[in-house]
């Protein structure tokens, strides 16, 4: 990411180091050698600015190794989505700040370009690890994870939560959803729901 855009490496510096409020556009063009028209004419706002930044720096951490998550052979389904998520989230175990960078610029004003560009990417994925899983669990499990996904991480944002408190919570609520699953797949006769 950073090499080819000195702008965005600034940006990126500046959420992890110093936080979201520190992005200042005078402040960014000086520390890149850059002038505010050369800012403006790429990027039209502050707002912008930090989508872009993020865009960039989640497309190099987070999701850089995520194309190449599959369902193994034997591997069961809860393993198998906790690999996924891992791939996603131990990048921002390393920088907790730039999750809560993501998070703040995500409810913000062009923060579904954010939601986009994840779901392009993870979706595809994800879709591979659940080769084979019947759709209406699919369905089902994709409201709840990402409703406690959702909420985790404003309440990381909030700090009312570690960054680490978030994959053990994902990964026992991954565990109970595809243990319900295998055993009702496993032919107990019960329906659930």
């Amino acid at each position: 990411m950073g090499a080819e855009d000195p702008i965005l490496t600034v940006v990126v510096d500046l959420l992890e180091n110093e936080g979201y409020d520190a992005v200042q556009l005078r402040e960014v063009a000086r520390r890149s050698r850059t002038s505010l028209t050369t800012i403006y004419k790429r990027y039209s706002n502050r707002d912008e600015l930090i989508l872009a930044a993020l865009e960039a720096w989640t497309d190099t951490h987070r999701y850089a190794a995520v194309a190449e998550q599959r369902r193994e052979p034997g591997e069961t389904l809860h393993d198998a989505l906790m690999r996924l998520f891992r791939v996603l989230f131990e990048p921002w175990e390393r920088h907790p700040a730039m999750l809560a960078a993501y998070f703040r610029a995500r409810t913000g004003p062009s923060g579904k370009r954010l939601l986009r560009r994840g779901l392009d990417v993870v979706v595809p994925a994800a879709l591979d690890v659940l080769a084979g899983v019947d759709e209406e669990f699919i369905a089902d499990m994709d409201t709840v994870i990402a409703n406690v996904i959702y909420g985790l991480l404003g309440r990381f944002a909030a700090g009312e939560i570690t960054i680490t408190d978030i994959l053990p919570a994902i990964d026992r609520t991954v565990y109970r959803l595809t243990a319900g699953y295998a055993l009702e797949a496993a032919g107990d006769g019960v329906r659930r729901g």
